[in-house]
Parts: structure tokens; C-alpha cells; sequence
């Protein structure tokens, strides 16, 4: 077994241990405080129920996703295209970030009503930040020599865009995707909170009304999982578009060992 999958696999355990621990000597009721047993057990037995509600919450997070970073995208590559745009965009997009975005969920659900569209909205506005903040400073950061080089070869605007500046920024492109997968399934979920039928937010609430906190726990494993499994696949992606970022960060991990 390899490294990069044997270390998750010890931390897994280490938690799973630690939770143990702290029911044993607490001696909570199982109400109260579950044993990774009891939720392991309600997830085998509910698992029809769990993979429903989570369909829906992966569409959600999903569709949120991709909306989310085409427009963080599209944000990014107008700032560093259009001086001016720039001026009165970026004031805009920091003061949007002294906004919870949670305090917006209700005001979502009374614009979109309570079905998906309010929650993938939830995920889009709480994505789009940290995507474009991330795509700006990597087109903003692009090396200067390789911008001189390119007009000195009489490259247009254009062709320093897509061939040099978009390059040079995916590292840090990849970076706010990942953070974007991290932050994606809160959006969503806050949104299934704050009004929704279906969904693992509203399983978890409607688990937690009816003192099912073994199914409670369950719904937050399978959250878990999926916001893992997103994010180790964004990884995966960004290592491979950008090789280069993937030997670096390699040889800078062997040095540290």
C-alpha cells in the first residue's frame, strides 16, 4: 500500500479510536453520543435512505460547483483583462465578503423557493469567492519575464492570456478549486437547513428532532466521504494539469523527509 493512502487510512483509524475513547469514558447515552459501532450499523441498515438524500445533495453540490467556478473564472480573467472593470469590481467583491452568506440562505429560499435551486445558488455564491480571488492572483502573479518575452516576439494580448498568463496560474487555480471542494458542501447543506424535503441537511435535522442521532451521525459520515472524495479528486485533476506544481511539491516533500 502506498504512502499517500496508508497515512489517511491511519488517521481514519486514530479518529475512530479517539471517538471510542470518548464514549467509553464519558459513559454517554447512546442518544446523546453514539458509538462509531451503532452509526457504522444505522448506516449499513439505512444505506436505500442515506444514498437517496445524498444523490440530491451531490446534484446540488455538483451543479454549484460548476457554477461557481465558471464564474469565478470568467470574474478573474475580466479583472486582469479590463483596468477599469477592475477598479470598481474588486471593491464589490471584497464588501460581498463582509455579507454572511449564510444570513443570505433565507432570502434565497424566498427569491428561488425551496427546492434545488436555492441550494445550488447557496453553494455557487459561497464557491465563487475563493475561485476567483485565487485565479486573479495567479493571472496577476504571471512572471514578468515571460510577459516581455512574448510582446518581444509580437504576441497579442490574447495569445499572452491563453498561452502564458493561464498556465502560469493554474498552481494557483487549483488551489482555490480545492478549496471550493472543501467549502462547496457546507453551501449546500446550510441552504437544505434553512428549508428543504430532501437532501442529507434535512435528513440531519429531521434525524435530530427525532432523537435518531445514530442516523444523524451517519448523514454527517456520508457528508464527510463526499467532501472527501471531491476534494482528493479536484487534487488529482490539478496535479495532473499541472505536472510541473506536482514535481515540485514532490521534491520539496522528499528534502522535508
Amino acid at each position: 500500500m502506498s504512502e499517500r493512502l496508508l497515512r489517511p487510512l491511519i488517521i481514519a483509524l486514530g479518529l475512530t479510536l479517539l471517538w471510542q475513547c470518548i464514549v467509553w469514558v464519558t459513559v454517554a447515552p447512546k442518544f446523546i453520543l453514539p458509538g462509531p459501532l451503532q452509526v457504522l450499523t444505522t448506516l449499513i441498515d439505512q444505506l436505500p435512505l442515506l444514498l437517496r438524500h445524498a444523490g440530491v445533495t451531490l446534484t446540488e453540490i455538483l451543479l454549484g460547483l460548476l457554477l461557481g467556478v465558471f464564474l469565478g473564472l470568467v470574474s478573474a480573467l475580466s479583472l486582469i483583462t479590463w483596468g477599469g472593470l477592475r477598479r470598481w469590481l474588486m471593491p464589490v467583491l471584497v464588501i460581498s465578503q463582509a455579507i454572511p452568506v449564510f444570513a443570505l440562505a433565507p432570502v434565497l429560499m424566498l427569491w428561488l423557493g425551496y427546492g434545488m435551486a436555492s441550494k445550488v445558488a447557496m453553494a455557487t455564491l459561497i464557491i465563487y469567492f475563493p475561485v476567483t480571488a485565487a485565479c486573479f492572483d495567479g493571472l496577476r502573479q504571471t512572471h514578468t519575464g515571460y510577459l516581455k518575452l512574448a510582446r518581444t516576439l509580437g504576441a497579442s494580448r490574447r495569445a499572452l492570456l491563453l498561452q502564458i498568463r493561464l498556465p502560469a496560474a493554474l498552481p494557483a487555480f487549483g488551489s482555490g478549486l480545492r478549496v471550493a471542494a472543501s467549502v462547496a458542501p457546507i453551501g449546500a447543506v446550510v441552504g437544505e437547513w434553512v428549508g428543504s424535503s430532501t437532501g442529507l441537511g434535512y435528513l440531519m435535522l429531521n434525524a435530530n428532532a427525532r432523537m435518531q442521532v445514530d442516523l444523524m451521525f451517519a448523514a454527517l459520515l456520508v457528508l464527510a466521504l463526499i467532501a472527501v472524495s471531491l476534494y482528493f479528486l479536484i487534487d488529482f485533476l490539478a496535479r495532473w494539469l499541472t505536472p510541473w506544481q506536482a514535481d515540485t511539491m514532490h521534491s520539496q516533500n522528499r528534502r522535508d523527509r
